[in-house]
């Protein structure tokens, strides 16, 4: 839940006063233009990032690996010398801490990740030996074995092909079908429109509900102005450079 929430990196406000709240048990999607503030939402949702003023309360704080945070395989380094095993495995640190000895636990819940993103058969391979979707696929495998409460996903889908995209997007199922909270940032008006709940964000909250009473015209041209454009009925596009 946020009250009166402002996010800023420095002089530079991301995020106006904002106030929401995100339902428990199903799948928000953040959307909006580039530079609404999706990212910036999603790191102050995972605790990196310090209000510059009002609240924001997250339950899943309050235990150890209570909220994971998946990145785009875009934003992490390609000279990692990881393998797939081990950057999965790197999501039981939060409960464990880096140096204690896994348990039988931690190993059964790296090895349901692997299989939950069909990667098993590349648990030896190198992180930078994969392709895109592959390496994505063991970001989100590395999510998933946290178990935490609050699944944080940043476009996970975007540009995938579909084999990863489909895993990806069963996953998402089965972590809500578990009872877990998913928060997913997206450029895609179609993909979002399958969310449970909506925030719409430009640099403020300027809707938040289900789909059908956030994605209306009224709201998606004062979201993302010029570059909505409509073509017959039913056929809206954003252009929102690079993303289309």
């Amino acid at each position: 839940m946020a009250t009166d929430l402002v996010l800023a990196y420095g002089a530079r406000v991301v995020m106006a006063e904002a106030s929401f709240e995100i339902p428990a048990g199903g799948v928000t999607a953040l959307i909006g233009p580039n530079g609404s503030g999706k990212s910036t939402l999603l790191n102050a949702l995972a605790g990196q990032l310090e209000p510059r003023s009002g609240r924001l309360e997250v339950a899943a704080w309050s235990r150890p690996g209570g909220v994971a945070y998946v990145l785009q395989s875009t934003k992490v380094s390609d000279q990692l010398p990881l393998t797939v095993r081990e950057t999965v495995t790197m999501g039981r640190y939060a409960l464990t801490g880096p140096f204690r000895r896994l348990r039988a636990a931690d190993r059964a819940a790296v090895d349901a990740a692997l299989e939950a993103m069909g990667i098993a058969d590349l648990a030896s391979r190198q992180l930078r030996e994969l392709s895109g979707g592959q390496r994505q696929r063991a970001l989100v495998a590395q999510g998933l074995a946290q178990e935490a409460d609050v699944l944080l996903l940043d476009e996970p889908i975007t540009g995938l092909d579909v084999v990863s995209r489909q895993h990806i997007v069963r996953a998402i199922a089965d972590q809500v079908a578990a009872g877990r909270t998913v928060v997913v940032s997206t450029h895609d008006l179609g993909d979002a429109a399958e969310a449970d709940h909506l925030l719409l964000l430009a640099g403020r909250v300027v809707a938040s509900g289900p789909p059908a009473e956030v994605l209306t015209d009224e709201h998606l041209a004062a979201a993302y102005g010029g570059h909505l454009l409509r073509f017959g009925e039913s056929t809206l596009v954003v252009d929102d450079h690079p993303h289309h």
